[in-house]
Parts: C-alpha cells; sequence; structure tokens
C-alpha cells in the first residue's frame, strides 16, 4: 500500500525527497546546490508527471526539453543527477522499468570558450596594470591567485592566521561560500585541497604589510556580499586594458600551473601545490602542455644522442 502511494508520487516530489535523504550532509554545499537546482528544472518541465508514469520515451522528452536551453555536458549532468534517483525507484519497486537506458544526450552547441591560460609575457603585462596601493583591494587578489594558484573560494577564505611568513608559506584549510548571501566559511574541495604553499619573497613581504591591523581570523578580502561574476568583469577590464586575451579568475589557476610546467616543474609538485586529488587529474587537465613538453623533450634527447659519437 504505501509502495503504491510513493509511486503516485509527482516525479519532481520523489526527485527532492531523494535528495534530502541521500545528498544533505554527503556531497558539499555548492554540489547540493546542483542538486536542487535540477530539482527545479524538473518541476518546470514535469510538473504533472507522476512516478509510475516515468518510461523511457517520457524521460527523454523531460532531457530534450532541457536541452533547449543548456548546453551538452550541463544537460548530462542533469541527467546524471536524476538517474541516480530514478535507478533507486527502480530497485525499490516504484517503476517497472530503469527509464534512463540507451538515453540520447542533446544540447546547444556550446558557446564560445574563453582561453583557458595566458602566457608568461601576457601574464607580466597583466599584472602590471594592477593598482597595487598600500590597501587589501581585488587587484592584490588577483595578484595572490595568479602567484598561488588557489581556487577561488580559497581565496576568499584567506585569514592573516594563514599567512606564515617565517617560513613563505600560506595555509589552504578552508574555502569561503560566497553563493550565500551571508556567506560563511565551510571546508575545502577534498582532503588534498589541504596544503601550504610556498610563497615568493616579494608576495610574502607585500602581504606581510597589507595585513597588519586585520583580524586574524576574519577573510581579508570579504567587505560585503561578492559575486564571481563581478571579479570576472573587473579582471577583464584589466585584461582588456593590458592588451591581452581575456580569462575568468579560474584561468589564472590555470595560468599559474602551465607556467610552472613549462618551467620544468614536476607533474607531482605542480599536483600537491593546486591541491589535486591525484596526479592524474593534473595529467589530464593540462595533456595539451604535457605534450608539447614530450615534444621538446624528445628534441632534446635527439640532440643530445646526436653528440654521443
Amino acid at each position: 500500500m504505501v509502495r503504491k502511494k510513493r509511486s503516485t508520487q509527482l516525479l519532481h516530489e520523489y526527485f527532492s525527497e531523494w535528495v534530502e535523504l541521500y545528498k544533505e550532509g554527503a556531497v558539499r554545499t555548492i554540489t547540493l546546490d546542483k542538486y536542487y537546482m535540477s530539482a527545479h528544472w524538473l518541476e518546470k518541465l514535469a510538473p504533472k508527471i507522476k512516478l509510475f508514469e516515468l518510461d523511457r520515451r517520457t524521460y527523454q522528452q523531460i532531457l530534450n526539453n532541457y536541452a533547449l536551453s543548456h548546453e551538452k555536458q550541463t544537460t548530462m549532468d542533469f541527467h546524471h543527477q536524476l538517474k541516480g534517483a530514478l535507478l533507486d525507484a527502480v530497485d525499490e519497486g516504484l517503476i517497472p522499468t530503469n527509464p534512463t537506458r540507451k538515453i540520447i544526450i542533446k544540447g546547444k552547441a556550446p558557446s564560445e570558450k574563453k582561453p583557458k591560460f595566458i602566457n608568461q609575457f601576457e601574464v607580466q603585462r597583466l599584472l602590471k596594470e594592477l593598482n597595487l596601493t598600500s590597501e587589501i583591494s581585488w587587484d592584490w587578489f588577483i595578484l595572490l591567485i595568479a602567484k598561488t594558484g588557489i581556487r577561488f573560494s580559497e581565496a576568499l577564505a584567506v585569514t592573516p592566521d594563514d599567512f606564515d611568513f617565517t617560513n613563505q608559506k600560506l595555509s589552504i584549510n578552508k574555502t569561503w561560500n560566497y553563493r550565500n548571501s551571508k556567506g560563511y566559511f565551510q571546508p575545502t574541495k577534498n582532503e588534498s585541497s589541504n596544503r601550504k604553499i610556498h610563497l615568493d619573497w616579494q608576495i610574502a613581504m607585500q602581504f606581510s604589510q597589507l595585513i597588519k591591523g586585520k583580524k586574524s581570523d576574519e577573510p581579508i578580502f570579504i567587505n560585503g556580499r561578492v559575486f564571481n561574476s563581478t571579479i570576472n568583469y573587473y579582471l577583464k577590464k584589466i585584461c582588456l586594458k593590458a592588451q591581452v586575451p581575456v580569462i575568468s579568475i579560474h584561468s589564472l589557476r590555470h595560468t599559474h600551473a602551465s607556467l610552472l610546467l613549462f618551467a620544468g616543474v614536476s607533474i607531482a609538485s605542480v599536483a600537491q601545490r593546486l591541491g589535486h586529488s591525484s596526479i592524474s587529474t593534473t595529467q589530464e587537465t593540462y595533456i595539451h602542455i604535457i605534450q608539447e613538453l614530450e615534444h621538446q623533450d624528445t628534441e632534446k634527447i635527439m640532440r643530445h644522442l646526436a653528440t654521443l659519437i
């Protein structure tokens, strides 16, 4: 009787309850928000469809409608979130067959992507355009990410306590949830994201002066609500002024990693500095750079071997 009642439940209600039961407290806030966004879209696209009415054809139509306003990868992410709940519904006997089987993923043509990183000379031009005054500002925020490769939310969470000027290190052990209107500290992306990053002497000296008088346990960059889009727009203006390709704040992280790889720093060291969970993540992210370096290594090997006779 209970099973029959649950199978007549609205699809979007079942999914929302599934998210609350299985995902709240089990995934990071940012991931949980994506699940609830999917629930919102499901209610919008299928407001009256009941769980027992869902078959492969109906599910495909839901995905097709979603794909009209989303790119293919976003549609794939939406599908994967729904699929987890629907497979549980099959296991519980609430629907007879798996409606997600052999689904076709569609989507809008991807928008033009911004460059993933800029080269060393472009970085130098960009940094020369920063207005680095004696007060903490978004210009200093941009410089810190460019020189450390830390994530946007990690940089927002930096406090005076995180600096170890004696050893020229910056501790990354938390992030700032800027998506919440009040904002608050939360854990890093994963355990490997907790790390100590070496700072060059120049930026260590600069920040030792900048944070004087700041509360030791409060974020140095936070002064009200922060939006990623606002900082990206500010960076865009600096890029245009410096006459370099327009990149995003996250691209500064990629730029930092690419400069280290081209400088001959090992993949293992770059992975540790970025806080990647494994070296394979770094290899997959920067495969194009690694392949270029391998080509350069081959040329060096051939030149060296040619000198042996």
